[in-house]
């Protein structure tokens, strides 16, 4: 599945929950991962057994493609002071959270991304395989992000999360042109068919701590067109982003590296950071169902 894309940026992150008795891990990490790259010492994971029967495929999947093993194997450069968990369950919703050392992705949250994923090639060329990639990668980037600002007591002005979604984007544009490119556009897809699908909100929805589908799907347009205008250059050309705001991108991009240097780069391992950039962590069929 998608999560294979998960490393070969400038970062490590990272999560962890308690390994539950019903839970099941995945085997040992692939030989093609470089030597000396050790699982994360500071991260444990867990794939529980869906409650929902539906929900198989994707857990077995999971389990086939050691998604949190690689994810695990991704942290490694990434020193935390103390232990965090991922782990993967049915929830009875469509979720994924961060609280106390803990990450969970929910199943429901994996079914709705492959939902949402175009059945056919969108005019930006997002493919079915891409919007899963892109929508598994970022989600579960966002809430590492939040595990990450906890467990290192990273300070932040403004909305938390805000500062996680900067983040997550930060990390899928170091991937490379071509990966970047497949996991922006097929993120920036899945927030606006959210988007288009939404009802029209109440006053009382714009409480919440999250921007709206809207504002998010621009801003991470603007992370990855600041990071390579080359690359995405026809989103400006098409006016999906405005020129308005395209002009602004690099300011913001390089705000967004100069905090990532300052706040994260002296927790990472630089030596094992270069060897996860090693890896090719994305297969062609990352993403089929």
């Amino acid at each position: 599945m998608a999560f294979r894309l998960l490393a070969g940026g400038l970062v490590a992150l990272s999560l962890a929950i308690p390994q539950p008795a019903s839970a099941q891990r995945a085997p040992s990490p692939p030989s093609q991962f470089p030597p000396g790259l050790p699982a994360a010492s500071l991260v444990d994971i867990a794939y529980v057994e869906p409650t929902n029967p539906a929900q198989r495929p994707i857990y077995e999947r999971l389990l086939k493609r050691q998604v949190l093993e690689n994810l695990r194997a991704f942290l490694s450069p990434l020193r935390l002071p103390r232990k965090l968990v991922i782990t993967m369950r049915s929830c009875n919703r469509a979720n994924a959270f961060y609280s106390n050392a803990r990450v969970t992705i929910c199943y429901e949250y994996i079914e709705l991304i492959h939902q949402r994923a175009p059945k056919a090639t969108t005019p930006e060329g997002v493919t079915y395989e891409d919007a899963v990639v892109a929508g598994v990668v970022s989600v579960v980037l966002h809430e590492v992000s939040h595990g990450v600002f906890d467990l290192l007591q990273i300070p932040i002005l403004g909305r938390e999360e805000d500062a996680a979604d900067q983040l997550a984007g930060f990390i899928m544009v170091q991937f490379g042109k071509n990966v970047a490119r497949r996991v922006i556009a097929g993120k920036a897809h899945l927030w606006d068919y959210a988007g288009s699908k939404r009802p029209p909100r109440s006053k009382r929805a714009y409480a919440d701590v999250h921007g709206t589908e809207y504002q998010r799907f621009y801003h991470i347009l603007c992370i990855a067109y600041g990071h390579d205008p080359e690359n995405f250059e026809d989103y400006v050309k098409k006016n999906i982003l405005p020129a308005g705001r395209a002009r602004r991108c690099r300011i913001e991009y390089r705000k967004i590296e100069h905090a990532f240097r300052t706040l994260l780069l002296p927790h990472i391992d630089r030596v094992l950071m270069e060897k996860v950039r090693q890896v090719e962590w994305v297969r062609p069929e990352d993403g089929r169902p």
